[in-house]
């Protein structure tokens, strides 16, 4: 299999500060309830999208499907799967380019990228799609039911603890120490949470950014610990599976409702790729599916885990193949 390609990270023009936080959650960037989370990477976004226009020529070609995808645990698995089917049962040749989710819908609208399956609609990347919705298509839902949301150890007592209006407790954010343990600066959860701040008037709060990792490290560790601990995260995520953790209610839809994710191709990618389409219009997943999938990678790789799935699903794979024609045995 063909390693993956990388464009510049979003995370990374954080400077050290930012990549200090995985793991170290104290000491990660904070963004102010009311403030921004955006940092000054106006040099490092023209780099990235410097970086996309440079890639054209190779999508040019058309030789290969070029897959966009983020380090995210439902991402990481989804595009896995895909690129087995689209490699073994339609013999395609595909490179995965993992970069940041805003420069995905760029490079997908420009054309440099030829799809992307994290599409999180109507609302989490509703400011991306707003700007290139007219400039690509959209394929299909892969799964649904998805949402955010911000999550508490089940140890948290529920008596004090059962929804996000709690945390403006005194009390209560005192044993948080004022710490909303966020992810990547540039997700639409961050913008969700940076929305829920204001919306619940959480003075005193700083929300932290840190990679997926970061988040699940410093999780990890308030359990071993017993501290309390808020992290925002979404279904499906692997963490679900592995640790003891419940949703915090959301009585005002700051971080909002359950959505889908889609599949977002670049236009004329059915016209260059009439298999890969016809499979991608038929690919569907459930998150339970999903989520111990992502757990059993934790201890192997999303690629063997997407590997054996394949391997252990055949009418599955079958029924989504079954509309792009010739298919390998």
């Amino acid at each position: 299999m063909r390693p993956s390609s990388a464009l510049p990270s979003f995370a990374r023009c954080a400077s050290e500060g930012n990549r200090a936080t995985e793991g170290l959650p104290a000491e990660a960037p904070r963004a102010k309830a009311g403030g921004t989370i955006a940092h000054s990477c106006a040099a490092w976004l023209a780099a990235a999208l410097g970086a996309l226009a440079a890639s054209a020529a190779q999508a040019a070609d058309r030789s290969a499907i070029r897959i966009g995808w983020t380090a995210w645990s439902d991402a990481e698995a989804v595009t896995q799967i895909a690129r087995q089917v689209l490699e073994e049962r339609l013999d395609y040749r595909v490179e995965l380019v993992m970069t940041d989710i805003g420069l995905q819908y760029a490079g997908v609208a420009r054309g440099n990228l030829d799809v992307m399956l994290m599409a999180w609609l109507p609302t989490t990347h509703k400011a991306y799609w707003d700007k290139v919705s007219g400039d690509v298509v959209d394929l299909a839902v892969l799964y649904d039911h998805a949402r955010l949301g911000w999550a508490v150890p089940n140890y948290v007592p529920e008596s004090e603890v059962s929804s996000i209006p709690d945390l403006g407790k005194p009390e209560v954010r005192s044993r948080l120490h004022g710490r909303i343990q966020g992810i990547d600066p540039g997700a639409g959860l961050m913008r969700a949470s940076e929305r829920a701040l204001a919306d619940y008037a959480l003075t005193g709060y700083s929300l932290l950014s840190a990679s997926d990792a970061g988040m699940i490290v410093a999780l990890d560790r308030a359990i071993k610990r017993k501290d309390w601990i808020v992290v925002t995260t979404w279904s499906p995520h692997w963490m679900f599976a592995r640790y003891p953790v419940r949703y915090l209610a959301d009585p005002k839809g700051s971080l909002g409702s359950t959505e889908a994710i889609h599949a977002v191709a670049r236009k004329g990618f059915e016209a260059d790729f009439p298999r890969a389409a016809a499979f991608l219009k038929k690919f569907k997943l459930t998150i339970p599916e999903l989520e111990a999938l992502m757990l059993r990678a934790k201890d192997s790789s999303y690629h063997d885990e997407a590997v054996a799935y394949v391997r252990a699903h055949p009418q599955r794979v079958d029924q989504w193949v079954a509309d792009a024609g010739t298919v390998k045995p």
